[in-house]
């Protein structure tokens, strides 16, 4: 039996940008192209400032200046997306499920998600489902993130496992492909009901 590890973004909480684009900025985001058009310019397929953010190296009030004078919105504009990422990520109730099976289950579990540290505080603090993996790493902590070869590394060693007895369940297909090229088992995540049937299709839970 493999230790499983999630992903958190899009795997156990909600993440559509673009919803929560038109929900916090509707002058900016008021239909699905504009949306998409400030998804790509704001996070930058989370590269450049959001990916440093990520990384734990930008506190909020740089990242918003950065985006700010990139972009040429206003900081109000911008600080509104920024505090309402932790609104969109709600628990997805089917993937808490699989959770709570593979739990009751005795498999050993851990995460590993590129967060800010301010949503990874938020995420520890409202939900206590995640005080239940053995282990897990917030890209924030460690000054790396997905799909950089280092971090899995990291998560390998310090969750004293070989990268083959774990399998990654992520909703982003290069961090899948980077996690395999490593030796990792990984299945590309689209929804609970999907994931479980890989993984006990492949005999890995």
């Amino acid at each position: 039996m493999k230790k499983v590890v999630f992903d958190f973004g899009g795997v156990l909480f909600h993440w559509q940008p673009e919803a929560m684009l038109q929900r916090e900025v509707p002058h900016l985001a008021y239909d699905e192209e504009s949306a998409r058009h400030w998804v790509l310019t704001i996070f930058q397929s989370y590269g450049g400032d959001w990916g440093e953010f990520d990384r734990g190296r930008l506190e909020v009030p740089d990242l918003v200046r950065r985006i700010a004078r990139r972009t040429g919105l206003p900081t109000t504009d911008v600080l509104r997306v920024v505090q309402g990422v932790p609104s969109e990520l709600r628990p997805i109730p089917e993937s808490v499920a699989l959770l709570t099976r593979l739990r009751e289950a005795g498999r050993t579990l851990f995460f590993l998600s590129n967060m800010p540290e301010p949503y990874a505080a938020h995420l520890e603090r409202e939900n206590a489902f995640v005080g239940w993996f053995n282990d897990g790493i917030f890209s924030a902590r460690v000054n790396h993130i997905k799909p950089e070869a280092a971090i899995f590394e990291l998560a390998a060693r310090r969750f004293g496992a070989d990268p083959a007895d774990l399998v990654f369940l992520d909703d982003h297909a290069p961090n899948v492909e980077q996690a395999r090229a490593l030796g990792w088992n990984a299945v590309h995540f689209r929804n609970a009901a999907q994931a479980e049937t890989e993984l006990r299709a492949r005999g890995w839970v």
